[in-house]
């Protein structure tokens, strides 16, 4: 923890160093990059009027456009050389083959909802470029197949409307924030508030486009099974550019029902009872439980229960008095809509009526610094422990906790189905959230400080070797890789929490074939390792 706060301090500092730094040699990279680039694209579709440096006049604008974490949008910000917003296939092609003749690191953004920015800046010196994909995301659907192929720039809120304009009774089983780009979320598993029913956005995708580190666009059939695997909950950007996915669509009632009750009262026991309960319910309701502190003077904890059942409200509320009739439910305080409609409703920022179109506003409500970190629970934490939980909260700035139950459909799928491991055993996924107003180093630093304290005080109540994190809440926090001679071994830290050993294991053999010389990396990236280092590498069942 010493090493990581070091860094956290220090970082902002290198940063500001290299983004000042502006010299002929890195003029030059830009300016044979881009003669690159026209030279290898396809001239039917030309790319000159797609490239961004900073030297044009919309060069902030376009970096700005998708940045969801003001963290990552201060002078100080490692800024890329180019941004490339590809309109064709080609034009990443042309991006992955000048990138790799010429040095530069490559970035793909598809919506900016990354935690860590990673899509966008980098914590090296090396000089990098931006393949933003927001003008790709067309939506192909078949009612007939119940299908759908949707490109990696589009956002859950497009999808969305687009396949309530089809049918109102289809669905897919997805995140519940409209602005989330397609590439990024289900290439790292797709949580939403489906999953006891549905599973994650992973379970339900069935074929794939992906630009590999040759150049050569591959389906799930010319890529094979064990790529295929890989970038649905491993992480697309260690493997290369998702063009787009082949999802199946899920079957929803005409009419589904959803409340947001708050209690201030018996929140201990009822917390506890939450753990009890909540993994166990009919698999068609998703109760989630946060908390966060309210401060009128004196501070106290509310807790909010944001809730989706697959069914009209009489039968909700009789299954809640039978198996939780501590939260105290009451018709009156459930909703009966059109599964498109709690999509508005669940996103938490839009009222009652506000037209579906919503959904196509790429931009969200509000923009903050934040940081997020993530546990799994899979053991019941007592009412005492609650209380604790709650005064240390209470302590910090603008924590807030998210309980996300399983059970369901997750406890059905084997753990080695996709790289995505957390299925059964896990009563709740936690989340934690601080988020900020003021701008600057200083601000992040204390602010980043209070998430971490919050996490260390969580420690017992969670899992155990290792603690495990979700891939899709990416936090620097839990391992770092220089790429150096012990990538694979500073892989193997954040990899076992986000894979465990087995799937991470198979992620690491998977990248050495299809990217051997490590192209598509990041901070937290896949690094291939070799299949001698027996120290790595064990046994893994594909069930």
């Amino acid at each position: 923890m010493a090493i990581l706060s070091s860094f956290n301090f220090i970082f902002p500092l290198l940063l500001l160093f290299l983004s000042t730094q502006s010299s002929p040699t890195s003029i030059s990279i830009t300016d044979n990059f881009t003669r690159c680039l026209n030279n290898h694209t396809n001239p039917s579709f030309p790319i000159s009027e797609q490239l961004y440096t900073p030297d044009n006049s919309s060069y902030p604008s376009v970096l700005q456009a998708y940045i969801r974490n003001l963290r990552f949008n201060e002078t100080t910000t490692h800024k890329p050389i180019l941004i490339i917003t590809a309109t064709h296939a080609s034009h990443i092609q042309a991006a992955i083959v000048c990138a790799r003749k010429h040095g530069l690191l490559m970035k793909t953004r598809s919506g900016g909802h990354d935690y860590e920015g990673l899509s966008y800046t980098s914590y090296t010196n090396q000089p990098f470029v931006i393949v933003d994909m927001f003008n790709l995301r067309s939506i192909h659907i078949s009612m007939e197949h119940e299908t759908a192929w949707v490109q990696s720039g589009a956002t859950l809120g497009e999808l969305y409307y687009q396949i309530a304009e089809k049918s109102n009774t289809h669905a897919f089983p997805s995140g519940v924030c409209p602005t989330i780009g397609v590439g990024g979320h289900f290439s790292g598993g797709g949580y939403g508030n489906m999953i006891r029913k549905y599973g994650l956005s992973i379970d339900n995708i069935v074929d794939a486009e992906l630009i590999d580190a040759n150049g050569k666009l591959l389906n799930r059939k010319s890529m094979g099974e064990d790529l295929f695997w890989a970038i649905t909950g491993g992480g697309g950007v260690s493997f290369g550019v998702v063009l787009s996915y082949k999802i199946k669509l899920v079957r929803v009632p005409p009419v589904v029902t959803v409340f947001n009750i708050k209690r201030v009262e018996n929140l201990s026991y009822i917390a506890h009872r939450w753990l009890q309960v909540a993994d166990k319910l009919d698999d068609k309701i998703f109760l989630r439980m946060t908390f966060r502190v309210v401060n009128n003077g004196e501070k106290t904890i509310q807790a909010g229960f944001p809730s989706l059942y697959l069914g009209n409200s009489t039968n909700l509320v009789t299954l809640l008095k039978k198996d939780f009739p501590e939260l105290g439910l009451e018709k009156s305080e459930c909703i009966e809509m059109s599964w498109i409609e709690s999509v508005l409703f669940y996103a938490g920022s839009f009222p009652i009526g506000t037209p579906i179109t919503a959904l196509l506003n790429r931009k969200p409500q509000s923009l903050n610094p934040f940081k997020i970190k993530s546990d799994y629970v899979k053991t019941l934490i007592s009412q005492k422990d609650f209380e604790l939980i709650f005064e240390k909260m209470k302590e910090l700035e603008n924590q807030q906790l998210y309980f996300n139950p399983y059970g369901g459909r997750m406890s059905e799928i084997s753990e080695f189905s996709k790289p995505f491991p957390h299925r059964s055993g896990n009563i709740a996924k936690v989340q934690y959230l601080v988020n900020w107003e003021e701008l600057g180093v200083e601000a992040e630093i204390r602010y980043l400080n209070f998430t971490r304290v919050m996490y260390d005080y969580m420690t017992p109540f969670v899992s155990k070797n290792p603690r495990e994190a979700f891939l899709n809440y990416r936090d620097l926090d839990i391992g770092v890789n220089s790429h150096g001679k012990n990538a694979c071994a500073e892989g193997m830290v954040y990899g076992h929490k986000y894979f465990r050993k087995s799937n991470y294991n198979r992620l690491t053999m998977v990248k050495s074939r299809v990217d051997p010389e490590n192209f598509f990396r990041n901070e937290q990236s896949i690094p291939p390792c070799s299949s001698n280092d027996e120290s790595l590498f064990v046994a893994h069942s594909v069930i």
